[in-house]
């Protein structure tokens, strides 16, 4: 079991969608369970791609296509946990602000998160306030994204951590932000509990967050 679980792993790291696809269906065949092949590939895989990526061992376009192998490998082990009442590590929820059309970041960020065993809601860009407070009503999610690439829709940030606020809601979920113009003092300033630089650092702050 070991072996294909390894073999697995380097499948995605290598970003080989179609090749990781059969190889999870095997496992599967195989009577491995769908948590360890969750947690003790997919998951260990993806680690091992953040690692390289901060190591500067692999660049963006390689990581996004192991991202998008693992978001392919979802589709066959989600349903598969599912039924077999498999946990994840919780819920995150994450958009991008008002007036702010930018994507990619805020995807790899949500594929990163869902490759280290979260539930991920991602709701899209350009999100006023209301939005966001409403998926945390919906989703009850442990921790709440947030991304900006612009200096000027920055300040939705705040205006997002006031709306949960006057929701009543503020203190049920961790708030984690970032983008290019983002930094920990702003994060600071605005109130957030967590900024990550980049999509591998967001996966370590919100295991952070999750355990504090």
């Amino acid at each position: 079991m070991e072996e294909k679980l390894g073999t697995i792993s380097q499948t995605l790291v290598q970003g080989k969608a179609e090749d990781l696809q059969k190889e999870v269906q095997n496992a599967l065949d195989q009577d491995i369970t769908p948590e360890d092949i969750m947690n003790q590939a997919l998951v260990a895989g993806m680690d091992a791609v953040g690692q390289k990526w901060k190591a500067g061992d692999m660049f963006i376009p390689e990581v996004i296509r192991s991202a998008k192998a693992m978001s392919g490998a979802m589709d066959i082990i989600r349903p598969k946990l599912s039924e077999a009442g498999g946990s994840t590590a919780g819920t995150f929820v994450i958009g991008t602000v008002l007036r702010d059309l930018h994507d990619i970041g805020k995807d790899l960020v949500a594929m990163m998160m869902e490759g280290a065993g979260f539930k991920v809601v991602n709701l899209g860009i350009d999100l006023d306030s209301d939005v966001f407070v409403e998926a945390v009503k919906e989703h009850q999610p442990q921790i709440l994204g947030m991304s900006a690439l612009l200096t000027t829709t920055m300040p939705q940030m705040g205006e997002v951590i006031n709306a949960l606020k006057e929701a009543g809601i503020r203190d049920q979920v961790k708030v984690m932000v970032g983008g290019a113009p983002v930094s920990e003092e702003y994060a600071e300033e605005i109130g957030a509990d967590s900024y990550a630089p980049n999509a591998a650092s967001a996966v370590d702050k919100a295991k952070e967050l999750i355990n504090a």
